[in-house]
């Protein structure tokens, strides 16, 4: 199965950037930065989410089943034009809590410092992401005919990249633990943004699962 952020390399995943680097007044090779950083942590969220808490995996389940069915992908012109709707914006930072709780803040922090954005202007970006993250997942689940909380958690680690990327998995669990200090920031420079053409570099492995 191909890595979430595959999105992002497509026709699609160019039109997702441009709309909201747009929509939030960002610079777009910062925009796609920050994006490229955290749609994988989202998704490590939900996973860890889901795993550990089965009501946790059941209301995703419902949400990806209803509301968050892949729909918003469809009409992503529509969903721009003019700027997205403060409907939208707050259905994602809903979202957001939901996925990270109290580690939103901290995320938003470490995401900005790598990205040349400021942590308000990431919220910005996440809480349109966010929702067009649910919709990538709920088409990917009825593709693929997801309608348990087990076959959810396949989902959720096939677009992660499965046992190939166990070392970004370790990465993308420590900007979760990030408390907003810096902490991991020099790791997010070096697997992320700044090591992609190192040998044995996680930056490397990241590449693998952005489709790059």
């Amino acid at each position: 199965m191909s890595g979430i952020l595959d999105l992002l390399q497509s026709e699609t995943g160019r039109s997702i950037v441009d709309g909201v680097s747009q929509s939030t007044g960002t610079d777009r090779a910062k925009t796609n930065n920050a994006l490229t950083m955290a749609l994988p942590v989202l998704m490590k969220a939900m996973e860890r989410n889901a795993k550990n808490d089965p009501d946790q995996a059941q209301s995703l389940m419902n949400a990806l089943s209803n509301k968050h069915d892949g729909s918003i992908l469809d009409n992503l012109g529509s969903l721009f034009n003019g700027g997205v709707d403060e409907p939208v914006k707050t259905d994602g930072d809903k979202i957001l809590g939901h996925i990270l709780g109290p580690k939103k803040q901290g995320v938003e922090e470490v995401i900005g410092q790598k990205s040349g954005l400021n942590s308000a202007q990431v919220a910005n970006i996440l809480k349109i992401a966010a929702p067009i993250l649910m919709g990538m997942l709920g088409k990917k689940a009825r593709q693929k005919n997801v309608n348990s909380k087990g076959d959810l958690g396949g989902l959720l680690e096939g677009m992660l990249g499965g046992s190939q990327t166990r070392r970004e998995q370790g990465f993308l669990e420590q900007v979760l633990d990030a408390n907003g200090n810096g902490s991991v920031v020099d790791d997010v420079a070096g697997m992320v943004l700044g090591g992609r053409n190192k040998g044995g570099n996680l930056g490397n492995v990241l590449g693998g699962l952005f489709g790059r």
